[in-house]
């Protein structure tokens, strides 16, 4: 039986991220009631993010999961605002504010930054928008594929995903050829969660370097289970796979994101590796175009195959991987 989806996100908590000039001094982040405009805020210097897995919750919201590196599972999470950060040299940052909820009280709250603090920098904090946090949060969830990686359509014939059309028939590894519904292009600053990583070519037996957002998971099937997952067949997210020398990520300038969209979530070919296309799910939503009219996918058949980050998180995983695939 499959299990609930769950997703892990890295987070500070509010004790980590203080006032140290302004109206509420010596404070804590806070949700958006209780934020002061012109506050001037700055990491603790021991500050480190936190894993916070959660799920989606029955009713409303999502619920913290069991096994969460920090809050109390069964408890309510809500995504509160974003906020707009200055540093001194006048460059923004962006962050998150999630609550979490025991009974009618706010437990816990935390922040997710979408760009690198510093922990010796003081930001100010400018803005603040409930709004636009919900497109935000599901921005950083839409898997996407860089300029010029090559995916493989129904023919064999390998085409530059930037050359791709709605209409398109790509060959997808459990459902045949499938039409493309959908096609997004965005730029953005490569910049903490959008930076993308890079697979340098031959990594994972890939034909070119691919260059994917860092929450895009790759399909792996293992001939031996080197990872201890219990199953052959496993999804990775391509961020547990970063080793500073075969998979690296690119932090800095802009880069050309494409998101890939069919009837349901899709396992495709990406120079020459399987990976995943966007799942439509109560997060992702969010951040899809209005225009888009697709209920949310059915994530059934891929719920059980993502490797926890507590196997994942191991300096040799892409040897391990390349040689589970092969061997």
């Amino acid at each position: 039986m499959s299990q609930t989806a769950r997703t892990t996100i890295a987070v500070f908590s509010s004790a980590t991220f203080n006032v140290i000039d302004g109206v509420a001094e010596g404070e804590p982040i806070s949700f958006m009631d209780e934020l002061v405009l012109d506050d001037v805020y700055q990491l603790s210097p021991d500050a480190n993010r936190a894993a916070l897995t959660y799920e989606v919750g029955q009713s409303a919201g999502f619920v913290i999961s069991a096994g969460s590196a920090c809050g109390t599972p069964g408890n309510l999470l809500f995504l509160d605002c974003a906020i707009t950060l200055m540093a001194p040299d006048g460059a923004t940052y962006e962050a998150l504010i999630l609550v979490e909820v025991e009974g009618d009280e706010a437990a816990e709250v935390y922040m997710m930054p979408l760009a690198t603090l510093n922990d010796d920098i003081p930001y100010r904090l400018v803005g603040h928008d409930r709004d636009a946090a919900a497109a935000k949060f599901g921005d950083v969830a839409c898997v996407r594929f860089a300029r010029g990686t090559h995916i493989t359509l129904a023919s064999g014939a390998q085409v530059p995903i930037e050359q791709l059309q709605v209409g398109d028939r790509v060959l997808t590894r459990d459902a045949g050829q499938q039409s493309i519904r959908w096609i997004g292009e965005t730029t953005l600053r490569a910049v903490g969660d959008y930076a993308p990583v890079v697979i340098r070519e031959g990594a994972l037996f890939n034909t070119r370097d691919l260059v994917l957002s860092p929450d895009h998971r790759l399909f792996i099937y293992q001939r031996e289970d080197r990872l201890g997952a219990g199953r052959s067949e496993v999804l990775v997210k391509v961020r547990h796979l970063i080793n500073g020398d075969t998979v690296v990520q690119q932090d800095g300038g802009f880069v050309d994101y494409f998101q890939i969209l069919f009837d349901d979530h899709q396992i495709i070919y990406a120079e020459g590796i399987a990976a995943e296309t966007l799942l439509v799910d109560a997060r992702t939503r969010a951040a899809l175009p209005d225009d888009v009219s697709l209920d949310a996918h059915s994530a059934a058949a891929h719920n059980d195959f993502e490797v926890p980050e507590s196997l994942a998180n191991r300096p040799d995983i892409v040897q391990l991987l390349k040689k589970a695939s092969s061997s």
